[in-house]
C-alpha cells in the first residue's frame, strides 16, 4: 500500500500544477495505509480516476478534434481563464477549431519534405506527442503558427459575420491616402486587432501560470505567430468612374493568405536562434556570442534538435523508415538525407494521370485517363538492434 500512496501522491501534485478540474484528492479523505475493507475500495477507486485524468502536457490545441462537439469541459489541459473564456465564448471556440486544422494542413505543407513532418497523433489530447516536450526549433514554429492560425481564423470569422463579440475593423471608416492619393474607406475592412487581442488572451493564459524558461520561450514565439500575420495584411481597392477610370477608390484591409504566413515563419525557423535565459530571468541572451541577439520578430528554442532518424518514442520522434524520398534530390527530401544512410526500397505502381487533353468549343477541356508504371521509393526501416537503441 505504500507504493500506492507514492502513486497517489504523485498523481495529485500533477494535477494540481496543470490545473486540471478533474478529481483532487482531499486532506480529509481516508489513507491508503488503513488495512481496513472500505480504505481499500477507496484507494483503489481514487486511483483509477487519477489514472484517467489528462496529461499534464495537453494543449488546446486538441478543439481542432472536437470539431462541432466543442465543450469546455472536455478539452483537456485548458487553465481556468482559459475554461472561462472558452465557455463564455463557445462561437469563438468553433472558429478556433476550425483554425486548428487551418494551422496544422500548414505545418504538415511546410515540412513535408523534412524528417519531422509535423506528424500528430489521433485520439491523443497533446496532439504533437512528446516531441514538443523538448525546447528545440520545432516546437518554436508550432507555438508560432498555432498563435498565427488562431489570429487568421478569428479575424476571418469577424469579417464574416460569424461572431457576436466583433465585426468588420470599426476604425476603417471614412476618407484615407495613400501613395495613389486619396480613398474612402468600404466594404469590410479585417478586424486583425481583435484576432491579436482574443488570441493572446486565449492562448497566452497557460503560459502565464507558471514563471520558467519555457513559458518566457512559449510568450515569446507566440507573439512572433500574432505579428506575422498582421505583417501581410494588405489594402485592397475598388475603382469608379467612368469606363473603369479611378476618379474614386473604395478600399479595405484584407488578410493575404495564410500561406504567406506560413512561409514566412519557415524561414523565421530557419533562421531561428539558440538562446539561454538572462541572468535575472526576465529575458534571454543569446547562448553563441558569435550570432547576433534575438530580436522579437526571431523565433527562438533553448535546445537541439533529435535528428528525427529513427523511431525514440522518449522523444517523441517517429522516424523516417517507410517515408517516401526523392532519388534524385539532394535535399532535405532526398533519399540519402530523409533515409539517414539506410537506403531505400524501389516499388513500381500504376497511376491514372489526365493526358490528351482537348479544349471543346465551348468551354470545356476533355482528357483522357492515361495509366503509367512509375517508380516510388521508401526509406528502409532500421536494422532491429539500432532500432533497439533508441526505444
Amino acid at each position: 500500500m505504500l507504493g500506492l500512496n507514492r502513486i497517489l501522491s504523485l498523481r495529485a501534485a500533477r494535477i494540481q500544477r496543470s490545473g486540471s478540474p478533474g478529481a483532487r484528492l482531499s486532506s480529509r479523505s481516508p489513507s491508503c495505509q488503513n488495512s481496513g475493507a472500505s480504505s481499500r475500495i477507496y484507494c483503489a477507486c481514487l486511483l483509477l480516476l487519477l489514472l484517467m485524468t489528462p496529461r499534464v502536457d495537453s494543449s488546446w490545441w486538441y478543439i481542432g478534434a472536437l470539431g462541432a462537439r466543442v465543450i469546455c469541459d472536455n478539452i483537456p489541459g485548458l487553465v481556468n481563464k482559459q475554461r472561462q473564456l472558452c465557455q463564455r465564448h463557445p462561437d469563438i471556440m468553433q472558429a478556433i477549431g476550425e483554425g486548428t486544422k487551418e494551422w496544422i494542413r500548414e505545418c504538415q505543407h511546410q515540412f513535408r519534405h523534412h524528417r519531422w513532418n509535423c506528424s500528430t497523433l489521433d485520439r491523443d489530447h497533446t496532439v504533437f506527442g512528446r516531441v514538443l516536450l523538448r525546447s528545440s526549433r520545432e516546437a518554436a514554429f508550432v507555438y508560432a503558427i498555432s498563435s498565427a492560425g488562431v489570429v487568421y481564423a478569428l479575424t476571418r470569422a469577424c469579417s464574416q459575420g460569424e461572431l457576436k463579440t466583433c465585426n468588420c475593423d470599426p476604425h476603417k471608416r471614412g476618407r484615407a491616402s495613400d501613395e495613389r492619393g486619396e480613398f474612402d474607406w468600404g466594404g469590410c475592412s479585417d478586424n486583425i486587432n481583435y484576432g491579436i487581442k482574443f488570441a493572446k488572451a486565449f492562448i497566452d493564459a497557460k503560459e502565464r501560470t507558471v514563471r520558467d524558461a519555457r513559458a518566457l520561450m512559449n510568450l515569446h514565439n507566440n507573439r512572433c505567430g500574432r505579428t506575422a500575420v498582421k505583417r501581410f495584411m494588405k489594402l485592397k481597392c475598388k475603382c469608379h468612374g467612368v469606363s473603369g477610370s479611378c476618379t474614386l477608390r473604395t478600399c479595405w484591409m484584407a488578410m493575404a493568405d495564410f500561406r504567406k504566413t506560413g512561409d514566412y515563419l519557415r524561414r523565421k525557423y530557419n533562421g531561428a536562434i539558440e538562446v539561454t535565459m538572462n541572468q535575472d530571468g526576465t529575458g534571454f541572451a543569446v547562448a553563441n556570442k558569435a550570432f547576433r541577439k534575438a530580436t522579437k520578430n526571431d523565433l527562438v528554442y533553448f535546445e537541439n534538435s533529435p535528428d528525427y532518424c529513427l523511431q525514440d518514442k522518449a522523444a517523441g520522434s517517429l522516424g523516417t523508415a517507410g517515408r517516401i524520398c526523392n532519388k534524385t534530390s539532394r535535399g532535405t527530401d532526398g533519399c540519402e538525407v530523409m533515409c539517414c544512410g539506410r537506403g531505400y526500397d524501389t516499388t513500381r505502381v500504376k497511376q491514372i494521370t489526365k493526358c490528351e487533353c482537348k479544349f471543346k468549343w465551348c468551354c470545356a477541356v476533355e482528357c483522357k485517363d492515361c495509366e503509367e508504371a512509375v517508380d516510388v521509393h521508401t526509406c528502409k526501416a532500421p536494422k532491429r538492434a539500432e532500432w533497439l537503441d533508441q526505444t
